[in-house]
C-alpha cells in the first residue's frame, strides 16, 4: 500500500523532466502508477469482499502514538478502484487532450498525479490524523489544479474559492477529529466505528464539525458554490477531481462514519436536509445553463445531494444504494465530461447554443455519450438503473423521514432525466435554424478512455449482481435488516420502478418545455456562486475596516492598556472561581537578601518609566530593568541565563538609541493628568496577576520536575551545561524553530524598510544598479564623502576617513580597533565552551554582533562594510540551513544529536570531542549574526544616509558620488 502511493509522488515528482522528453506521451508513463494501484486492488477483491481486511501501520513517533495506519477493507476497496482506475483513463485521455505546446504541461501532469496519489492515501487511512493530512493534500493539489490557466483571472478566482471553502471546512473537520479521538482514546478509525464514544455534548459537536468538513468537500449546501466554478479547471481535472474523486471525499467521509454515529441526534436532520436541498437546487439550476460543463457541474452538485443523503441514511439497505450510486456515478459523469473535453476540442465551444449536427459528425462520440447519459438519468439495463433501483426500495421501506426523503429523491431524479436530456440534445442534435458545427475528426485514443468507462456502466448493468458481494460487506457493517436488498438489474414490478417510471414522464416533460421552465428558473434563481463568494469577500473586508477602525486609534498605549486588562480579567476570573492556592505552599521572597535588593531597584526602574518624558531617558530606564533581571539570574546561579540576558539587553538599547536619532526628543503624545495617573495602577495590578500566577503554577506542581532527568541525561555524555545542551540537542527542533522565526522576523522588518525605501522614487543609480555600501572595498569609499584635508590618511579604522573630522572620536576608534578581534574571539569561545561552560551559539552570535557595532559606532556604515564584507542575508541562510541539515540529521535513529560525536586529541589544546550539537549551535551563531547585522544596517545605516543627506553632505541623488544604501 504505501510503495503505491510513495510511486505516485515520486513519479509526479518527475513529471516535468518526463513532459519536457516525451510531450504529452508522457501522461502514458504518468498512467502507471495508478493503474498499478488498481490491478493491486482487483487482486485484494476476495478479501475485501469475504469482510476482511489489509492493513500496514508505521508507528512514526511511538511515545506520542502517532502512526501511519493503513487499511483496505470494503469501501476502501470501491474507492482505490474509482481514484486510481478513473485517474489511470484520465491519464491515458490527456495525452490526446493537450498538445506538445501547452504552458506548464509538466507542472500539470506532476499535480495531477500527486492528487492521484494524495487520493489513494485518503481513502485507504485507518487513522484521523493521516486522513485530515492527505485530505489538506488533495486541497492543495485541486487548487494548483482548478488555477492551472492562470493568467486568466477566472481561474485564478475559482481556485481560491474552492481552497477557501474546502480548506474553511478541512479545519472545522480536524477540531472535530481531535474531540473524536479524544472521547474514544484512539485516532484509529476502525476502532471507533467498531466502538464509538458515548454520544455526549462534545461528540455530537465533533460530529457537526466533521459533517462541515465533508459537506464543503463533497460541495453540499451552503458549500456548493465552489464547485461549479471549479470548471474553469481543464476538462480532465473536472472528470477526475469532480466526478470521480475529490468531491467524493466527502461522501466517502459520511459513508467511513455513518455506522458509528448515524444514531447520533443530530446526524440525519443534517444528511438528509441537505442532502435533499442540494440535489433539488443543483438539479433546478442545471435546466437553464448553456455551457456544456456548467450543465454537468450543476448535475454532480445535485447527485454529491443524493449520494450524501443515501450514505448518511444509517440503514443497511441504503448503504447498498449508496455505494452502488457512487459507482455508478463514477462510471456515467465521468466519461460524460470526458466527452464533453472532446466536443469542445473538436468544435472549439463548449455552448450548447451554437452547437448543432455534432452527433452525425462524431457518431461514435455521441454514441459514447448517451450510453454513460442513460445510465445518470437511470435507465435500464445499466447501472444507475439498477443503483438507483436500490435507493428507491431502501427509502421506501424506512422510517418517516426517510419516506420524505424518497420523495425529494424522486422530484431530484425526474430534474435529473431533464437535465441529462438537456445535454444530448444540447451537445448533438440538430437545432432548427442552426447551421451543423464544423468539426475536425477524433482519435480513438482520444475516445478510447470515455467509451470505456461507459461500457463498463452497461456491463454492470446486467452484472450488478458481480459487486453484491464486495458492496454488501460495507452495508453489513450497518445493524442487520430484516428484509435485506441485494443488487439486482430485475426486481419485479413495483413501487421502485414506478416511481422511477414517474421520475422519467416528469423529466421529460420539464425537457419539452425547456424554454418556459428556463424562463421560471431565471426569474426565481438564487444568487450565483460568483455573487454569493464577492459579497462574502466585501462584506468581510467592510467589517474588518469597521473593526480595525474602531480598535486601532494609534495610541500604543491604550493597545498595551487593553490587552493588560483583558489578561487581567482572564486571569482574575480563573484565580477566583478556581481558588488554586488552596493548599499551595507558602511563596517564599527571595533566597538571598540581596535578590530582594536588585528586585527593588528593577522595580523602582520600572516605575520611574511612567514618569519620564524624554524618550532616551525611558530607553535607559527600560533597559535598567533588563539588566536587573540579568541580575537576579546572576544571583540565582543562572550564568547563562544571565550572559543572554546582558547581551540582548545591550543590543536592544543599541538599535533603540539608533532609531531616537532621529525622533524628537520627547514624548509627543498628550496625556491628560487622569491617564497618566490610570496606567499606574493597571501597570500594578498586571504586575502582580502576572506574580500570583507565576507562584500559583509553581506551587502547584504535583509531579517530579523534569530537570532532574535532564541533568542525568547531560551527565550521561559527559557534559556540564545543562541549559545550552537542552536548547541544541534535546530540545534541537524547538530551537530550530524559534530560530527559523526569528530569521523570518528580521528579513521581515528589513524588507518592509526598504520597500519604503524603494516606493519614495529617489534612488541613486547606484542603488538601481545593486552597488551598496557592503559591496564597498577601501578603493572605493574613496570616492565617497570625505572629511577635510586636514584627516589622517591612515586612521585605526578601514573606513574611518570617510566620516567629518566633527563626527569622529580618535580615542573611539583605537579603543574600537584594539576590542575588534578580541570581542571576536570571545565569541568563538563561548561558542565552543558550551558543552561544559555558559554560552552557546545565540548568545556568541550576539557577541560577535556586538564587535560588528562597535566598530559601525565607531567608523559609520562603510567601516561596518568593511568589517563584514558578505551580505547579512548570507549569514542568516547559511545558518539556518546548517541548524536545519543537523536537525534532520537526528531524524536518521531518532535519538539525540550527540549521536554523532568524534573524539581527538590536540598538542595544545589536549583532549576534546566535537559532536554535532556543535555544529547546530554554529548554525544559531551565524543566524544571530546575520540578524544583528541586518538589523543595524536597516535602522542604523538608513538613519545614517537621512542624516547625511539632510546636512548636504552627500551629493545629489543619482550623481556621480551617491553612495549606496547599506542594504
Amino acid at each position: 500500500m504505501i510503495a503505491l502511493i510513495v510511486a505516485h509522488f515520486a513519479l509526479a515528482a518527475c513529471a516535468g523532466p518526463l513532459v519536457h522528453r516525451l510531450g504529452r506521451r508522457a501522461f502514458v508513463v504518468l498512467a502507471m502508477p495508478p493503474a498499478a494501484a488498481t490491478v493491486w486492488a482487483l487482486t485484494r477483491w476476495n478479501t475485501a469482499a469475504s469482510g476482511g481486511a489489509d492493513t500496514w501501520s508505521w508507528q512514526w513517533i511511538p511515545d506520542y502514538g502517532v502512526a501511519v495506519d493503513l487499511r483496505l477493507d470494503a469501501l476502501s476497496e470501491l474507492m482505490v478502484l474509482l481514484a486510481a482506475g478513473v485517474g489511470a483513463l484520465v491519464l491515458l485521455y490527456c495525452a490526446s487532450y493537450f498538445t506538445d505546446d501547452t504552458p506548464q504541461l509538466g507542472r500539470f501532469a506532476g499535480n495531477l498525479l500527486a492528487f492521484a496519489g494524495a487520493m489513494l492515501a485518503l481513502v485507504l487511512a485507518d487513522d484521523l490524523i493521516t486522513l485530515y493530512v492527505f485530505w489538506e493534500l488533495t486541497t492543495v493539489f485541486s487548487y494548483l489544479l482548478i488555477g492551472h490557466g492562470s493568467e486568466h483571472r477566472h481561474s485564478r478566482r475559482s481556485a481560491l474559492q474552492a481552497l477557501v471553502v474546502t480548506t474553511l471546512g478541512g479545519l472545522a473537520m480536524l477540531v472535530g477529529f481531535l474531540i473524536l479521538g479524544h472521547a474514544a482514546g484512539t485516532y484509529r478509525i476502525s476502532a471507533i466505528v467498531a466502538d464509538p464514544p458515548e454520544a455526549t455534548l462534545a461528540v455530537s459537536v465533533a460530529v457537526v464539525l466533521v459533517l462541515c468538513g465533508a459537506l464543503s468537500k463533497s460541495a453540499i449546501w451552503p458549500f456548493s458554490m465552489w464547485l461549479p466554478n471549479a470548471m474553469a479547471a481543464p476538462t480532465p481535472v473536472s472528470a477526475y477531481l469532480h466526478a470521480a474523486a475529490m468531491v467524493k471525499a466527502g461522501v466517502y467521509l459520511v459513508a467511513r462514519l455513518a455506522p458509528a454515529f448515524a444514531d447520533a441526534p443530530v446526524w440525519k436532520p443534517v444528511v438528509l436536509v441537505l442532502g435533499g436541498a442540494t440535489m433539488l437546487l443543483g438539479g433546478w439550476r442545471a435546466l437553464r445553463l448553456n455551457d456544456l460543463k456548467l450543465v454537468l457541474a450543476y448535475g454532480t452538485v445535485s447527485q454529491l445531494g443524493f449520494l450524501t443523503l443515501l450514505a448518511g441514511t444509517g440503514n443497511r439497505n441504503a448503504a447498498l444504494a449508496a455505494v452502488a450510486m457512487i459507482l455508478g456515478h463514477a462510471l456515467f459523469k465521468a466519461p460524460l465530461f470526458l466527452v464533453t473535453g472532446i466536443v469542445d476540442h473538436a468544435t472549439a465551444t463548449r455552448d450548447l447554443r451554437k452547437l448543432s449536427g455534432v452527433g452525425r459528425s462524431l457518431p461514435y462520440v455521441a454514441a459514447v455519450a448517451v450510453l454513460a447519459a442513460a445510465s445518470m438519468a437511470a435507465l435500464p439495463p445499466l447501472l444507475g438503473f439498477a443503483a438507483k433501483e436500490a435507493a428507491f426500495e431502501a427509502l421506501l421501506h424506512g422510517t418517516t423521514a426517510e419516506r420524505w426523503a424518497l420523495a425529494v429523491v424522486v422530484a431530484g431524479s425526474a430534474l435529473t432525466t431533464a437535465y441529462t436530456l438537456r445535454f444530448v440534445w444540447g451537445a448533438f442534435a440538430r437545432k432548427p435554424g442552426l447551421p451543423d458545427t464544423p468539426v475536425h475528426g477524433v482519435g480513438w485514443a482520444f475516445l478510447a478512455p470515455p467509451a470505456l468507462l461507459a461500457v463498463l456502466g452497461l456491463v454492470l448493468g446486467p452484472g450488478v449482481g458481480w459487486t453484491d458481494r464486495l458492496l454488501g460487506a460495507y452495508a453489513d457493517t450497518f445493524p442487520a435488516d430484516p428484509h435485506p436488498y441485494h443488487l439486482a438489474l430485475w426486481h419485479g414490478l413495483g413501487t421502485a420502478l414506478l416511481l422511477s417510471a414517474l421520475a422519467w414522464a416528469a423529466g421529460a416533460v420539464l425537457f419539452l418545455g425547456r424554454t418556459h421552465v428556463t424562463r421560471i428558473s431565471r426569474r426565481i434563481a438564487w444568487p450565483t456562486a460568483d455573487s454569493v463568494f464577492g459579497h462574502l469577500l466585501l462584506g468581510q473586508e467592510r467589517l474588518a475596516l469597521q473593526v480595525t477602525g474602531f480598535i486601532q486609534r494609534g495610541s500604543l498605549s491604550v493597545y498595551l492598556a487593553t490587552t493588560l486588562l483583558v489578561m487581567l480579567a482572564g486571569q482574575l476570573a480563573v484565580l477566583v472561581v478556581d481558588t488554586p492556592w488552596d493548599g499551595a505552599v507558602r511563596p517564599r521572597l527571595w533566597d538571598n537578601p540581596l535578590q530582594g535588593a536588585v528586585a527593588a531597584l528593577t522595580c523602582a526602574a520600572a516605575l520611574l518609566c511612567l514618569t519620564v518624558r524624554r524618550r532616551m531617558k525611558a530607553v535607559v530606564l527600560a533597559g535598567l530593568t533588563g539588566y536587573g533581571a540579568a541580575l537576579l539570574f546572576v544571583v540565582q546561579g543562572a550564568p547563562d541565563l544571565a550572559l543572554t540576558q546582558f547581551c540582548v539587553e545591550t543590543v536592544s538599547m543599541i538599535v533603540f538609541v539608533l532609531v531616537l536619532r532621529r525622533m524628537p526628543v520627547h514624548f509627543q503624545e498628550t496625556v491628560s493628568t487622569w491617564r497618566r495617573a490610570a496606567r499606574i495602577p493597571v501597570a500594578l495590578a498586571s504586575a502582580a496577576t502576572v506574580g500570583v500566577g507565576l507562584w500559583v503554577a509553581a506551587a502547584a506542581r504535583t509531579a517530579q520536575p523534569a530537570g532532574a532527568a535532564m541533568v542525568e541525561e547531560v551527565a550521561d555524555h559527559g557534559l556540564k551545561d545543562v541549559v545550552a545542551t537542552i536548547l541544541v540537542d534535546l530540545r534541537a527542533w524547538d530551537t530550530m524553530g524559534e530560530s527559523a522565526v526569528l530569521a523570518a522576523a528580521a528579513i521581515g522588518v528589513t524588507s518592509l524598510i526598504y520597500l519604503h525605501r524603494r516606493s519614495e522614487g529617489t534612488m541613486s543609480q547606484e542603488e538601481l544598479q545593486g552597488r551598496t555600501a557592503w559591496s564597498l572595498s577601501a578603493q572605493h569609499s574613496a570616492r565617497l564623502p570625505q572629511g577635510d584635508d586636514v584627516a589622517p590618511e591612515r586612521s585605526w579604522l578601514a573606513a574611518g576617513s570617510t566620516l567629518a573630522p566633527e563626527h569622529r572620536s580618535i580615542v573611539f576608534e583605537v579603543v574600537a580597533r584594539l576590542l575588534f578581534h578580541p570581542i571576536l574571539v570571545l565569541s568563538v569561545y563561548l561558542l565552543f565552551c558550551a558543552e561544559s561552560l555558559p554560552g552557546g551559539g545565540f548568545v556568541a552570535g550576539l557577541v560577535a554582533g556586538l564587535a560588528m557595532i562597535t566598530r559601525y559606532l565607531a567608523g559609520g556604515r562603510f567601516e561596518l562594510a568593511e568589517a563584514a564584507p558578505l551580505q547579512p542575508g548570507l549569514f542568516t541562510g547559511l545558518g539556518l540551513f546548517i541548524s536545519t541539515g543537523v536537525g534532520l540529521l537526528g531524524l536518521v535513529d531518532g535519538t539525540v544529536l550527540h549521536a554523532f560525536t568524534y573524539h581527538g586529541h590536540l598538542p595544545v589544546f589536549g583532549d576534546y570531542h566535537l559532536s554535532t550539537s556543535v555544529l547546530f549551535d554554529f548554525g544559531v551563531y551565524l543566524l544571530v549574526l546575520g540578524v544583528v547585522l541586518d538589523i543595524v544596517r536597516a535602522l542604523g545605516a538608513k538613519v545614517d544616509r537621512q542624516i547625511e543627506r539632510a546636512a548636504g553632505v552627500l551629493a545629489p541623488e543619482g550623481g556621480p558620488e551617491a553612495g549606496g544604501s547599506p542594504r
